[in-house]
């Protein structure tokens, strides 16, 4: 046996090495149509021209495929795709409107024998484009300019139910489909705007004449508290006892200010609280006390006080001033004015009041 293949090649070797160089340029030159690669996410139809062409009954999954030089495999996307488009559409009054819209798709996997056969590869710019222009036109047709920019939501569904339809019909599915821009001609635009702007406007006027209606019955309702209290106290008359609750009130509320005081405890005749500032740096003289009376001593008609005399600061406390055991408050000297000034009035820098 191996002396007639030694013999076979001795004398057809030219032949055979003419054949196998043929065969090698021919696999070499058909090697892309003969190991075929399907990346992740495609898929494959075969076309087989000497055999009845597409087959639409097998779809050939990822991975390496071994063809027949003679046949075509052609290889689909069937991942989730995006493409965008812009168009015009005219509203129902017809202006003329530029819709910009992002289109989600991807190719029916068992299907794709029927779309390479029925519709190609170029499926996007024949099928998925045409027929979504066609759908904005027919619902935007039935809108004002005006009704677009407050329907954007319905209108987007409504093309969207209307394409998924049609797109099923032709071997894909619409994953999702997205209005990006809607833009109208500049002169509605701007009437448009001014327009929200009045309603806006209007919606702040009403919202004014209401706050303003429920602050009128506030005040109303306060003054008629105001009125009551007012009868109450007139038909019981203004007592001493009224006054003086009303005078702690108002100490109370003057000892709460952050401001710097001293506060005398047992002032006036029913020992009430007496609050002076406390941030003066004038000194404390005699002409000072008798400013305090607004110089208006001698015209009790002018409603001022009586001058601060050595007979008033006697007085002020009450005649027990021999009486330590009564608990009057020693008389108002000079000693005493100078000594509440801590012994500082000779020494500004301590911080202390004037004498």
């Amino acid at each position: 046996m191996r002396a007639n293949w030694r013999e076979i090649w001795a004398e057809d070797k030219v032949l055979l090495t003419s054949i196998a160089l043929v065969v090698l340029f021919l696999l070499a030159f058909f090697w892309n149509r003969i190991f075929v690669l399907i990346e992740a996410g495609h898929a494959g139809v075969i076309f087989r021209p000497l055999t009845g062409g597409t087959d639409v009954d097998r779809t050939y999954d990822e991975g390496l495929r071994i063809v027949a030089p003679w046949n075509r495999m052609v290889i689909y996307d069937a991942r989730v795709q995006q493409v965008g488009d812009e168009f015009r559409v005219l509203s129902s009054d017809g202006l003329e409107v530029s819709v910009e819209v992002s289109i989600r798709y991807r190719p029916m996997r068992d299907d794709l024998g029927l779309l390479h056969k029925n519709v190609g590869v170029d499926y996007v710019t024949k099928i998925i484009k045409p027929e979504i222009q066609s759908q904005f036109r027919y619902i935007l047709g039935q809108y004002r300019p005006e009704e677009i920019y407050t329907s954007q939501g319905f209108i987007v569904q409504t093309v969207k139910q209307g394409g998924l339809a049609q797109l099923a019909d032709r071997y894909i599915l619409l994953d999702d489909l997205l209005l990006k821009a809607v833009r109208l001609p500049p002169t509605v635009a701007q009437s448009i705007e001014s327009k929200l702007r009045a309603q806006q406007l209007a919606l702040e006027f009403d919202y004014r004449l209401e706050s303003e209606t429920k602050e009128a019955q506030r005040k109303k309702i306060e003054a008629e508290g105001i009125r009551a209290f007012q009868e109450i106290i007139t038909a019981g008359g203004i007592t001493e006892s009224y006054l003086r609750f009303r005078g702690i009130q108002a100490t109370l509320e003057l000892a709460k200010s952050p401001n710097s005081k001293v506060i005398v405890i047992g002032g006036g005749r029913d020992g009430m609280p007496l609050i002076l500032d406390g941030r003066t740096d004038a000194p404390l003289t005699d002409d000072l006390l008798k400013s305090s009376a607004g110089g208006r001593s001698g015209d009790p008609q002018a409603g001022g006080a009586a001058p601060l005399t050595d007979d008033l600061l006697k007085s002020s406390a009450g005649g027990r001033s021999g009486d330590p055991q009564a608990g009057g408050a020693a008389p108002l000297t000079d000693d005493l004015l100078k000594s509440s000034a801590g012994g500082r009035s000779g020494d500004p820098q301590a911080g202390g009041a004037a004498p």
